[in-house]
């Protein structure tokens, strides 16, 4: 099998005898076996209680030969903003000429989008390979752990495996949720980027705030210089009291000078401790974005110890792409697909539609919502009273909270409420009530993204 690593297991058997591997022979058989296993992010909010562990993901990287110590990495967490902070890492590492790795989650359009290489998906052969090197193994996981890896696991196993067998310069890690407990956190990372600590995933990762910043935390090590784009004084302490190299601090130690509304996206002056870089193009939407930018150059520069090329910075940020994430899918009517999730990312969102893109016509908001969230609490933060209608759907997804139930909930945040199950048709209800001149903004969760882009993408504009 092309790229696989041979697994090192001779020495980890606890018996002689030979454990059946699943056979994969092709891209459906890799995504059937995946698809059997555990997948947490279908049951968060259950009230089944696993105890946090990283045995398996441990017996997975010694049996696999440690592919994750092989490659330096850049390790990012964050309540908001880690997927497109590791976006734009991996453009801006990307431009130097190196090859970068980046592991994500969740995926948006495929489950391939997970395992990046130059922020491009793998092919569905090189996926079903990662995939058959870590079900080779999988047996003597059982045998030494007791229990088979998860969906996560296996994933986060097969992306670093690939990314050693294909010798990629760099891995950028996006953490799932949390940092301690989580699946990537088998690396000691040279750089840690925090975007931020807010309320979300209480229920497992708090009870309290405080809580979640030790968790996020807990991806740091001392050999981690630290790029932190929390401000809140008592979450900082709780951070910087964990053992680190050295600590940049957003308003302290780098900055977003200014940032200003341009045409297709924002125009920034960005300054870190190696200096300044001005006038940089980012082409996304919202104010938020700036910020992340700034916490991405950062943490690069922290990477390399030096100022980055201005033209190479500037070529990086204008490649930038961040689907899902306030995406302009089409104009007439204007269609925005945002997969914000929780209360601050809904304050975002609503911050970029309506001071951004502001029109005379009330938007048309699509919402689809899942299990533990408080679809209330999302719509008051998305100051939802500011729209002309809501439409209340769900993404084929098992924690997405009914349509009926969510437009129940929503009836007095209002807005006159519709119920449309079908995110497809959800979606094409909006544009007739928006007309050629409306907005329609699509959010909730990046599940119900997933199925508007696609219905989209599959329409004729």
């Amino acid at each position: 099998m092309a790229n696989a690593r041979r697994p090192k297991r001779s020495q980890s058997r606890r018996t002689t005898s030979t454990p059946k591997p699943a056979i994969i022979s092709d891209y459906g058989d890799a995504i059937s076996w995946l698809n059997d296993h555990y997948n947490l992010e279908q049951h968060l909010g259950a009230k089944e209680v696993t105890t946090p562990s990283l045995e398996r993901m441990r017996a997975l990287m010694t049996l696999l030969g440690d592919p994750q110590d092989e490659i330096p990495a850049i390790h990012i967490t964050g309540t908001n903003g880690k997927g497109s902070t590791s976006r734009m890492v991996v453009e801006l590492i990307g431009a130097t000429g190196l090859d970068v790795g980046s592991y994500s989650s969740p995926h948006i359009d495929r489950v391939n989008d997970r395992i990046m290489i130059a922020n491009q998906p793998l092919d569905d052969e090189s996926m079903t390979q990662a995939l058959a090197a870590i079900a080779e193994v999988e047996p003597w996981v059982v045998e030494l752990t007791g229990e088979k890896p998860n969906y996560f696991e296996i994933l986060c196993a097969a992306a670093y495996n690939w990314f050693a067998a294909t010798a990629v310069d760099i891995n950028v890690i996006e953490v799932g949720m949390g940092g301690r407990w989580d699946a990537t956190n088998v690396i000691e990372a040279e750089v840690v980027a925090l975007t931020n600590v807010d309320r979300d995933h209480l229920e497992i990762i708090g009870p309290t705030v405080a809580d979640v910043a030790r968790e996020k935390a807990g991806i740091i090590s001392a050999k981690s210089h630290v790029i932190c784009g929390e401000n809140t004084p008592e979450l900082v302490d709780i951070i910087t009291a964990t053992e680190h190299r050295e600590f940049w601090r957003h308003q302290h130690d780098y900055y977003v000078v200014e940032d200003r509304l341009a045409v297709g996206g924002r125009l920034v002056d960005l300054v870190t401790p190696y200096g300044r870089h001005q006038d940089v193009f980012l082409p996304v939407n919202g104010s938020h974005q700036s910020q992340n930018a700034a916490t991405a150059l950062a943490a690069v520069e922290a990477f390399f110890a030096r100022q980055l090329d201005e033209d190479l910075v500037a070529e990086a940020f204008a490649k930038v792409e961040l689907p899902a994430r306030f995406e302009v899918m089409q104009r007439q009517p204007l269609i925005i697909i945002d997969g914000a999730h929780n209360p601050p990312a809904a304050e975002v969102a609503a911050e970029t539609l309506f001071d951004d893109f502001a029109s005379e016509q009330a938007p048309i908001l699509v919402i689809g919502t899942n299990r533990p969230h408080d679809p209330v609490a999302f719509v008051n933060a998305l100051r939802g009273t500011e729209f002309g209608v809501v439409i209340a759907t769900a993404a084929n997804w098992p924690r997405a909270i009914p349509a009926d139930t969510l437009g129940t909930a929503l009836n007095h945040c209002g807005p006159p409420v519709e119920i449309v199950p079908n995110v497809g048709d959800a979606v094409k209800r909006a544009i007739e009530l928006a007309g050629e001149n409306g907005t329609v903004l699509v959010t909730g969760s990046l599940y119900v993204a997933s199925e508007a882009r696609s219905q989209l993408h599959n329409t004729p504009r």
